[in-house]
């Protein structure tokens, strides 16, 4: 009897503790910080904005970035049953690769500041988004309990990990690492995006707490766009074109539903709006200054006010949040 009385009476202390329920979308905060950084880069090189803005919000990406994985570690530590529970859980495990995606675009953000740590978190970045793709589609094949419903744009995050790799990784490492990465992270969005179609058509919408999540559907043609840019040396050939307007119509179609993501009060979940919307920046800002577009240079430059904007009003929100003991409780 002893024997099993013995873990129900810890499970009260488990739910009463905030950092067993330190929850692993709070990697997304890092993930939106260091797009606005890397767009603040982009925006000092063509639009003549100060570089010491993207500096500053590396640092801060950085400093935010290293703050979770010791909040993460210790929570791995102190509750391993919590975590097991949260990689098991259909919508959560796709945040998971937020991490080695975290790392990877520190490792941009840092490419030309300090490129020695970028180098060393573009390898370790990397080694774990290769794991975890690995593991979460294997777990998407030998499922037990997903269903159609519990599909959402989340489950994107680990193929644009992928997609990611080479816009560093073109000075980091072997081409054909990059290409690797990259040729995985573009079919597996193809094949995904399908999924996800099939999703909004034909079942029940997306669950409210989850519709910024859709956002994340600008990501893979964005990235997309600058990671090919950077494995044909900078050059607008056609496909490029093609993913930088898939991108932009993506872009174009989620902006027409604002008055659907209006109607949603803040969760974690608004975090998805911040780094889509980083990439579609930093995409326009490329592609004006690449085909001399003034159009899509001052698009970049609005994009970029509204991400800063926007990532300013989540800072807010999260920490009100956080101070009304709304973050860290059990789903």
């Amino acid at each position: 009897m002893s024997t099993t009385s013995a873990p129900q009476s810890a499970e009260p202390a488990h739910a009463s503790s905030w950092l067993a329920h330190f929850p692993i979308t709070l990697f997304a905060t890092v993930m939106g910080t260091t797009g606005l950084a890397i767009a603040w880069h982009k925006s000092a090189q063509v639009l003549a904005m100060p570089h010491g803005v993207g500096i500053g919000l590396s640092y801060v990406a950085l400093a935010l970035f290293v703050l979770l994985l010791l909040g993460y570690g210790a929570k791995a530590l102190r509750y391993p049953g919590e975590l097991r529970a949260e990689f098991n859980h259909p919508v959560r495990i796709s945040f998971f690769p937020a991490i080695s995606i975290s790392a990877l675009l520190l490792s941009i953000a840092f490419l030309h500041v300090q490129p020695v740590w970028s180098q060393a978190m573009w390898w370790g970045g990397i080694t774990l988004h290769l794991v975890f793709t690995v593991v979460i589609m294997s777990s998407w094949i030998h499922h037990t309990h997903y269903q159609i419903q519990h599909s959402t744009p989340a489950w994107f995050i680990p193929v644009v990990g992928n997609i990611l790799v080479p816009i560093a990784g073109m000075t980091h490492g072997s081409p054909e690492i990059s290409w690797f990465f990259f040729s995985v992270g573009l079919v597996f969005w193809i094949v995904l995006l399908t999924v996800m179609m099939n999703r909004f058509f034909f079942h029940p919408p997306v669950p409210a707490k989850l519709l910024p999540t859709l956002f994340i559907l600008i990501a893979p043609p964005a990235v997309g766009f600058l990671s090919y840019l950077a494995l044909d040396g900078g050059v607008i050939d056609n496909f490029a074109r093609v993913l930088f307007y898939v991108a932009l119509f993506t872009t174009l179609l989620l902006f027409y539903q604002i008055p659907q993501f209006r109607k949603v009060p803040f969760f974690m979940s608004w975090w998805a709006y911040s780094f889509p919307l980083a990439a579609i920046t930093i995409a326009s800002l490329t592609m004006g200054s690449k085909i001399g577009s003034g159009f899509l240079m001052g698009l970049g430059g609005a994009l970029l006010a509204l991400t800063s904007a926007l990532i300013a009003l989540l800072v807010v929100l999260t920490l009100k949040a956080i101070g009304d003991g709304k973050v860290f409780i059990p789903e």
